[in-house]
């Protein structure tokens, strides 16, 4: 093939997941160190699949051990500040009304179902996007910038 090592695009690989609450509201998180909101997830750690991942993330963002299921979409997310990203996102479903989160890792202050509709209320309109092609997707999707592609 060729080529030096710099040719070859190096993403950084993110894991998120979806928990529900009805139809039509999902998992945000307020993040600490962001001025918008996130799904539980976070960054791969070399060695680890990003459902392993997500897993991880959940545990230490929520406090809980919530099976993660089948994956709803990959988001190819390149981004001028942050340089180019692979974003997952799995099922994690309905999470039972009595489900406490703890807080332990000081990077979420609030968790709160929010509106498919509002989102854009709460988080930048890429991952807006990538949350409403993901949410209860049938198959998985192929995402750019969290728009669907044929």
């Amino acid at each position: 093939m060729g080529g030096s090592e710099s040719a070859f695009a190096t993403p950084r690989v993110a894991a998120g997941v979806l928990f529900y609450r009805g139809p039509s509201r999902v998992l945000m998180l307020r993040t600490t160190y962001k001025d918008y909101w996130e799904i539980p997830g976070g960054f791969v750690q070399p060695g680890e699949s990003p459902r392993q991942a997500a897993h991880r993330e959940v545990v230490e963002e929520l406090g809980i051990d919530a099976v993660v299921g089948r994956m709803l979409a990959v988001d190819w997310a390149p981004s001028d500040a942050d340089g180019d990203k692979l974003n997952f996102v799995f099922e994690g479903g309905e999470l039972p009304a009595s489900t406490e989160f703890t807080f332990t890792d000081g990077e979420i202050s609030l968790a709160q179902y929010v509106e498919l509709d509002a989102l854009e209320d709460y988080t930048i309109a890429r991952l807006a996007r990538r949350i409403r092609a993901a949410a209860h997707a049938e198959q998985p999707r192929y995402l750019e910038h969290g728009h669907p592609l044929a």
